[in-house]
């Protein structure tokens, strides 16, 4: 398919759990797959009192937002340069294998507690790679916020 011509935007939705090999490769669900391989941006991405508690996993275009974002920030405001650095520093690209797995770099793995197993999360329009054990307990507090949540739309 030519490049210009657009395609059905990817959205992610839904939860899988998928084994994670001696490699730490991960099995990302086909339908979230684009139809040219891509790099995807990963982030350690904090949640309740864990600073490193998933990898947030944003496409191209995502990541691309979110550095524009950082980009307009003041370089003179010191909590914009904190959390420059500290994205700059938790963030690491990996590309869909023509298996489409991404494989985990270890330092991220191991800081996410990501192991044998992952829960990957659909966030519509990104998603998550859990360590199962704490995507419970995140969630169970996603569920105690589920009808002020559902006010925002």
């Amino acid at each position: 398919m030519p490049k210009d011509v657009h395609s059905e935007p990817i959205y992610y939705n839904s939860h899988y759990r998928h084994g994670v090999d001696e490699k730490r490769r991960v099995q990302i669900p086909a339908k979230w797959r684009p139809t040219e391989p891509e790099v995807l941006t990963l982030v350690l991405w904090p949640k309740g009192a864990l600073a490193e508690a998933c990898l947030l996993v944003l496409p191209p275009k995502e990541w691309e937002a979110l550095v524009q974002k950082l980009k307009a920030m003041p370089f003179a405001d010191t909590r914009a340069e904190a959390l420059r650095r500290l994205l700059g520093k938790k963030s690491d690209r990996v590309t869909l294998d023509k298996g489409g797995r991404i494989c985990l770099p270890e330092a991220m793995a191991k800081a996410a507690a990501i192991g044998k197993e992952a829960m990957l999360i659909g966030l519509l329009d990104r998603c998550e790679i859990w360590n199962p054990e704490r995507y419970e307990t995140a969630s169970a507090v996603d569920d105690e916020m589920l009808s002020e949540a559902f006010k925002l739309i």
